[in-house]
């Protein structure tokens, strides 16, 4: 299998059809602002890039969010299959540490200045350390390329037929 995903260059807003393609995805309306930065050969959302804080004010950890359909069946289907752990023991711990901590910089960077609410925390997917979820590990390495659990996840994926 060969992932099906590109990078595109963001747009500060998503145009009205972008919305509701990953509305549609994530089956209901998104509730923070976010870029697709990925797409598929077809042009469709396959991963978005979101603000730190959400419109009602809660905090949003998860940067990089995996909203392609197929991608995400076929993630799943890694994770049910002991995934999680079997990448917590392939990656390097220092390794996985520095892409927390890279994920999480980005994210804060973002929060905007005199913001007094709650704040996002932890690093990928709101994870303080360890593996929580493969398909935000995956949507980092798609979108920035620099996160060895995404990069385990796709080497899994294209080793093994799971569709």
């Amino acid at each position: 299998m060969v992932i099906d995903a590109a990078k595109v260059s963001s747009v500060a807003h998503p145009s009205p059809v972008e919305i509701a393609k990953v509305a549609e995805l994530l089956g209901r309306r998104p509730e923070v602002d976010f870029e697709v930065v990925v797409v598929d050969s077809r042009g469709e959302p396959v991963v978005i890039r979101n603000g730190p804080i959400m419109e009602n004010g809660r905090p949003m950890p998860t940067r990089y969010w995996l909203v392609g359909r197929e991608l995400s069946r076929l993630v799943a289907r890694l994770e049910g299959d002991g995934g999680v752990q079997a990448a917590e023991l392939a990656v390097d711990s220092d390794d996985l540490a520095a892409a927390h901590k890279r994920y999480a910089t980005e994210r804060d960077s973002q929060i905007p200045a005199g913001h007094v609410g709650p704040r996002p925390a932890g690093g990928v997917g709101g994870t303080r350390q360890g593996v929580k979820c493969l398909h935000t590990h995956l949507a980092h390495y798609l979108a920035v390329g620099d996160d060895p659990v995404g990069e385990w996840v796709v080497q899994q994926l294209e080793a093994t037929d799971l569709g």
